[in-house]
């Protein structure tokens, strides 16, 4: 039993591209997805209501696989979180990123039918299904760049709210006596100020005063460089992040205090994840190397055997 539990979830986890039966499951349930937000847009088509028990025989049957998917994840919970007990690994897949995605892509069909917003989630689950791994885990960079840049991105962010406030009161004030019905409130020039610092320009609201239309000159230029301003620190992110990859890629064993151990099948760091080799070795996972691939580890990371493990030893063993 515990031996077709462990074979079932190595089937429904990500990343075993070696393995035909988990491949294809993962493309199964991305064409699951597929067809399900299919039928969603399908049912806005006036045209095709005729189509409408059909359209929902698919979504019933799409939402009874996801319900089935989504036990299946339950039951082997302890497989993806092995320094915990059962109850806790169930637990702690729960209140994970992913548990949280899939429970509100299949409540929506028993209770929220109005909640499309949370039928759109399902789209999250694709981009979780195929994390193609090049040279490194594109999604975990991401998160890493805005991870690491969240100070600088926050006080840019900030810049932009103050200039937004700031424009919208100064045109609230040059427009209100001429245009009152237009701009009759301080959100009315909010609204002004974000479509144009933003530069969409929706043209449904503009300063028609000589006064007016010279601060929305100076206004639309600081916005310009307003946006550039987060746009710059994350795209210099992004390089400091290819170039720490391409480093480790090229000689991985020359890191400074890095240890590098190629997992067998009796190495204890075997089938355990990330956080629970961290944790329970006292090192820092600096990256593994799957198939000549340099994956940047996350804590749901489950080191399997022929990677190569690469950390460094922080001396805090429990």
């Amino acid at each position: 039993m515990e031996k077709r539990k462990k074979r079932i979830f190595d089937i429904i986890q990500i990343g075993k591209r070696e393995d035909f039966i988990s491949r294809a499951f993962d493309i199964f349930i991305v064409a699951v997805i597929l067809v399900n937000i299919g039928v969603l847009f399908m049912e806005t088509f006036e045209e095709l209501q005729q189509y409408t028990p059909m359209f929902k025989i698919l979504e019933a049957v799409t939402v009874v696989i996801f319900c089935i998917e989504y036990g299946l994840r339950i039951w082997t919970a302890e497989y993806l979180f092995p320094d915990r007990d059962r109850k806790g690994a169930v637990l702690r897949f729960l209140t994970s990123f992913d548990g949280i995605v899939d429970l509100f892509t299949i409540l929506p069909f028993f209770f929220l039918s109005g909640f499309v917003a949370f039928r759109m989630l399902r789209v999250v689950r694709i981009f979780h299904l195929f994390r193609i791994n090049a040279y490194y885990d594109s999604f975990h960079v991401i998160t890493s760049v805005l991870y690491e840049k969240r100070n600088q991105i926050i006080s840019s962010v900030f810049i932009i709210l103050i200039l937004m406030l700031a424009s919208s009161l100064c045109m609230y004030s040059a427009e209100h006596e001429v245009q009152p019905e237009v701009f009759n409130n301080a959100f009315s020039g909010m609204w002004w100020s974000i479509s144009t610092i933003l530069t969409v320009g929706y043209g449904d609201i503009y300063p028609i005063t000589a006064l007016g239309r010279v601060m929305a000159i100076f206004i639309s230029f600081l916005g310009v460089g307003a946006v550039a301003i987060p746009t710059g620190i994350i795209s210099a992110g992004f390089v400091e992040q290819y170039t720490q990859i391409q480093n480790r890629g090229k000689k991985p064993g020359n890191v400074r205090g890095t240890v590098s151990v190629t997992v067998d099948e009796e190495s204890s760091f075997a089938d355990r994840s990330i956080q629970a080799i961290e944790e329970g070795y006292g090192i820092d996972v600096i990256a593994f190397v799957r198939r000549g691939a340099v994956v940047l580890p996350s804590e749901g990371n489950v080191v399997r055997t022929g990677d190569i493990l690469l950390y460094q030893d922080t001396g805090r063993k429990k």
